[in-house]
Parts: structure tokens; sequence; C-alpha cells
């Protein structure tokens, strides 16, 4: 057997587990079908000779592909008709109809509300056991943060609400962050930063003028001394982080996660596309 038809075969029998993922992430067949489709096209061009897991790296192909679709669904903003419903899947074939059920009408409204990050690390997590380290890349974030994703995700589909005095307590500490930064006051930065606080970036905050990794609290206070001029507390796909408003425009935007009431990890994003996915409200006051 070639290595071609090798693959075929083995996506044909992943098929149907593929198109759950898909239809958890996404909730509309005709997308469902797109994002298997497009998840075909890429593994054809693929060397598949150094995977060991090939079911496991063709549901990460797809959930790849279906958070790309969902944030595009969200940059659009051109629903005039109200939030995207989840499409019933036909009661024939049988297949797609014992999918739907599997899944349940009301959960999947549940999850139209959740972000496009959150969706994945549950989906994922909760419904196919990936594990945080594998989701982690997918979604750009560290393990713990993915973690904190699949987390919120999970207190919302079980109808519990997100702690708010853990958002304004978060809220508290960045605000306390950016005065410090502002100030140019290196003890109070170092106050509220975790001693093994891990700054990351993306390329095109890189090309603005920082390190892609900058590790502990002495180095990045020393990053963030003085600067902070332009950037407010905001919520970042739901989540306590900062804005970076330049000309009016959201220009950087950065993820925080917490641990022990201090900023353990900040990850900078300045890509455009990454910037227009997020959904980001500055909080005033």
């Amino acid at each position: 057997m070639t290595e071609q038809n090798f693959l075929t075969e083995q996506f044909e029998a992943s098929r149907d587990h593929l198109r759950a993922v898909a239809y958890r992430m996404l909730g509309s067949r005709a997308e469902v079908d797109d994002a298997v489709q497009e998840a075909w096209l890429r593994v054809s061009r693929y060397d598949m000779s150094d995977i060991a897991n090939l079911r496991g790296w063709l549901t990460t192909v797809v959930a790849r592909i279906c958070l790309d679709m969902l944030r595009a669904r969200k940059s659009r903003k051109e629903e005039p008709m109200g939030p995207h419903v989840p499409e019933p899947v036909d009661e024939t074939p049988v297949r797609e109809a014992e999918m739907a059920d599997s899944v349940g009408a009301a959960l999947l409204v549940v999850l139209e509300t959740l972000q496009p990050a959150e969706r994945l690390a549950f989906v994922l997590h909760d419904m196919f056991a990936v594990p945080f380290e594998e989701i982690a890349p997918i979604v750009g974030r560290s393990v713990e943060a993915s973690r904190q994703l699949a987390s919120r995700a999970r207190r919302r589909v079980q109808g519990a609400p997100v702690p708010e005095t853990d958002l304004s307590r978060q809220r508290t500490i960045v605000d306390a962050f950016l005065k410090a930064s502002r100030e140019g006051n290196f003890e109070g930065l170092l106050a509220v930063l975790d001693p093994d606080v891990v700054f990351r970036a993306d390329e095109a905050a890189v090309r603005l003028g920082t390190l892609a990794e900058i590790r502990g609290a002495d180095a990045v206070a020393q990053l963030y001394k003085g600067r902070a001029q332009a950037a407010r507390t905001a919520l970042v796909d739901g989540e306590i982080g900062v804005a970076v408003i330049l000309g009016g425009q959201l220009r950087i935007a950065l993820r925080v996660t917490f641990k022990n009431d201090r900023i353990a990890g900040i990850e900078a994003l300045a890509d455009a596309e990454r910037i227009a996915a997020l959904e980001v409200e500055v909080l005033e006051g």
C-alpha cells in the first residue's frame, strides 16, 4: 500500500470522529464539511513519516481550522438577525442524527456563548480527552492558561457564573501593574509580578522592539519600567488583560495569567489578524 493510500484510508477511518469534533466546535453542518475537507487538503500535502498518533494529530488539525473559522465568524460581526444558532443535524443519514443527539441542542446553544478559545479548550479536553499540553499550542497559550479557559467554559456550561471576585482581584493587580509601569516604579512592579513570571511576544510584537521571551520578575519589571503610557486594563476574550490604544486603535493586546495574586505570565499580541479576532473591552474607571 502506498503512503497516499494509507493516509486516505486512515483519514476516512477518522472522518466520523473529525466531523464530531467540528460539529461541537461549529454547530453548522456546512461548516463541518468545510472544516473536514480543509483538513484533508492540508494533511494530503504533509509528510506523515514523523506523526506517531495520526488520529490525535488529525484532531488538532481540525481544531485549528475550526478555531480560525470561529474567530472569523466573530470578527465579521455580521449577524443582523442575532447570534449564530446551531443547526440541527438532519435525521438522515442516521449517523448525523446520532451525532446531534450525542451533543444536545441545549449544550450547543451554550457553547455558542463561549469565546472561541474557551470553546476549543472545553470541547477538546472535556469531550475528547485531549491533554492541555496539546491544546496549549493550538490556542497559543500556556498549559495553565489553557486549563483556565476550559475551567471558565465548564462553569458557564454548568450554569455557574464565573466568580466576579476573581476578575475584580485580577483587575486590581493589573491596575497596580500599569500604574507602577507608568511611574517607573521598579519596586511596585516587583510587588505584583511572580518571581518566575514569563513574558512572551508574537512575531509582530518582536518587530516593534521587544524580545520573544523574557523570564523572571527583575527582567520583566525592567522591560515595563516607565512604559504603559497608552495601556489600559481591559477584558481580553473575557479575561483580565491589557489593551494598548494608539491613535484610537487597538495596537497591542496583553493576555495575562495569574498565580497566587501575582502576574505569572504576559503574552503580547500585535499581529493584526490575531488582534482583529480578539474581543477586547477597555475597562473604564
